[in-house]
């Protein structure tokens, strides 16, 4: 039935209706054709800038950050108090604050010279690159970079900088996730210790009923704000990456 209008439409587009089949062929090309690769186009686009937070997340300070805050909390007994909004954006902040530096660096020797058409984008990536991955080098553990390379099956590299970032940046996700835990487990202790002694005199003088967390919670803060910790915290966090 289609195919039979297509047809009817060339017989009356042409004088002779002899141009009717290919009539009907050049109707149907353009819907099958090139327009049929310009949704996969805009599908893959989607993909790759949904991917693209999460990498660049996984190449700067992050992940030790976010980890640090969410233990912090855990250790203040806060449950929900800062919110998981506020620690990821304050995260954010201080992110942008660390990753400056290396942002000038990658617009000095990247971008600016590929907006003036000195360069073209491949070159460009591939000098952009350069100072995020000396900037993961710094932090990366040794042990965790032979773990990749051995993983990888590649043959020992010279230096450090020879390393491919799919060596680089996993070794440099899992070297940040230890020193977040390590943070983490000194922020604990001091917690831990309120939390022990209010157990234990509470239960001495027979308070079974009451949770030591009712008592033990507002020592915490009350401690945490008078040593003003988020001012002590932040601090020493960002000098880690000095």
């Amino acid at each position: 039935m289609k195919r039979g209008l297509i047809v009817t439409l060339g017989l009356l587009a042409t004088p002779h209706g002899r141009a009717a089949v290919l009539s009907g062929s050049d109707l149907r090309l353009p819907l099958g054709g090139a327009q049929g690769s310009v949704p996969w186009s805009i599908v893959v686009l989607l993909t790759l800038l949904t991917l693209v937070p999460a990498i660049l997340l996984c190449m700067t300070p992050f992940v030790r950050l976010l980890v640090v805050f969410h233990f912090l909390r855990q250790a203040l007994g806060t449950q929900t108090t800062p919110t998981n909004q506020t620690l990821i954006g304050l995260s954010l902040v201080l992110t942008w604050f660390l990753m400056q530096p290396v942002m000038a660096t990658v617009q000095q020797v990247a971008i600016a010279p590929f907006q003036e058409g000195r360069i073209s984008a491949m070159e460009a990536v591939d000098r952009g690159v350069l100072p995020v991955r000396d900037f993961m080098l710094r932090y990366a553990r040794q042990k965790d970079l032979a773990l990749f390379v051995e993983m990888a099956k590649m043959a020992r590299p010279r230096r450090p900088e020879d390393l491919p970032m799919r060596v680089v940046v996993p070794a440099y996700i899992l070297s940040e996730l230890k020193v977040g835990f390590q943070i983490g487990a000194v922020i604990f202790l001091p917690f831990l210790v309120i939390d022990i002694v209010v157990a234990a005199i509470t239960t001495s003088i027979g308070m079974l009923q009451l949770p030591p967390v009712v008592i033990s919670t507002p020592l915490k803060i009350l401690l945490f704000v008078l040593v003003d910790g988020w001012n002590l915290l932040v601090g020493s966090l960002v000098k880690s990456f000095g």
